[in-house]
């Protein structure tokens, strides 16, 4: 199976383990899962560490790199057809980084994995992540 890591809980794989429940730990921890980050996930902390809203202990550049690397995950790239077919989702939800991933899971068949709970409204496959 394929999956599509949801930012925040890619960020709380790395930093607060205890957020997760036991199964997204060990689809994680698993090593044979081909597991995603998306550009879109990249995009969205870069920003935000920028404004301030997101503290790290390096900058974004060398913190997502390292970390994927290590983790084993594989980038997922951000095409035109990603980013077209946001404007036919439903609006349940407004972030655009996570309507992106959103399209991108659907896109591609991935299953999402995520502890927002916004995500349950749209057709795509999700792994429920959070406590």
């Amino acid at each position: 199976m394929k999956y599509l890591l949801d930012t925040e809980v890619w960020l709380w794989s790395l930093s607060e383990p205890d957020r997760l429940n036991s199964r997204a730990k060990k689809l994680l921890a698993d090593g044979t899962q081909e597991i995603y980050l998306s550009a879109a996930s990249s995009w969205e902390i870069a920003i935000k560490y920028a404004l301030g809203k997101l503290a790290l202990p390096e900058p974004p550049d060398h913190y997502v790199t390292q970390r994927m690397t290590a983790q084993g995950l594989h980038a997922l790239t951000i095409s035109h057809d990603h980013a077209l077919r946001v404007y036919a989702l439903p609006r349940h939800h407004k972030d655009p980084f996570d309507r992106l991933l959103i399209a991108q899971a659907e896109a591609e068949g991935l299953t999402l994995l995520t502890a927002d709970a916004a995500f349950k409204d749209y057709g795509v496959k999700l792994v429920w992540c959070g406590r």
